[in-house]
């Protein structure tokens, strides 16, 4: 039974393991991504261009890879439109590195917006996903989603606030995912092992005499 057992969590991590490599790789960008704005608060307008750029790129280009490969099925119609508005998004902000301040807050609220739309249509179609993780991304997808309407609503609210704002965010988002990627592989075990256990015979109940 334990070779068994084995053997099955095996296949099936196998199959799902680029999948959860994919959100946390991620998230991982993510909270890269936020704890640069905090660390660096007076970041100027050029480097934030950039900064943002190549966050939304790198996340692009992972996601799209994974989502073409021939060993991810389930929910690669997730991680190809993820991956191509992240892809659309970094060419955009590299083509026009001298966009002005709200340009960019625009484009990071529209990123937000389709992001977090995405997210909950992953929600339910990544394979991985338990109940809790599943609520998580919805709930991350609709704060995506405030986000990106917060960007185009209150875009002169001052420079600080707006970062601590694209900072929050990233944070918010990338933990979401880390914690959706770790949890895939717990789920994974714990679903194969239970469909392995041996089906505990019945009681049957006694007459009472």
């Amino acid at each position: 039974m334990d070779t068994l057992l084995q053997q099955a969590e095996k296949d099936v991590d196998t199959k799902l393991t680029k999948v959860r490599w994919t959100l946390g790789i991620s998230g991982a960008l993510s909270v890269a991504f936020g704890v640069a704005i905090l660390i660096w608060p007076s970041i100027s307008l050029y480097a934030l261009v950039l900064l943002f750029g190549a966050f939304a790129f790198a996340r692009g280009l992972v996601e799209v890879a994974v989502g073409i490969s021939g060993s991810v099925k389930d929910g690669r119609g997730w991680l190809v439109a993820s991956g191509v508005a992240g892809i659309a998004v970094g060419a955009l902000v590299f083509f026009w590195t001298d966009m002005s301040a709200l340009a960019l807050l625009y484009v990071i609220g529209a990123y937000a917006i389709v992001l977090g739309i995405i997210s909950v249509g992953g929600a339910f179609w990544l394979p991985i996903l338990d109940a809790g993780s599943r609520a998580l991304l919805v709930v991350t997808g609709f704060v995506s989603i405030l986000f990106g309407i917060v960007m185009f609503a209150k875009p002169g609210d001052g420079a600080v606030v707006l970062l601590a704002l694209i900072a929050a965010y990233a944070l918010i988002i990338g933990v979401s995912e880390l914690v959706v990627a770790i949890g895939g592989k717990r789920l994974v075990e714990r679903d194969v092992r239970r469909a392995l256990e041996p089906p505990r015979p019945k009681v049957e109940p006694q007459a009472s005499h």
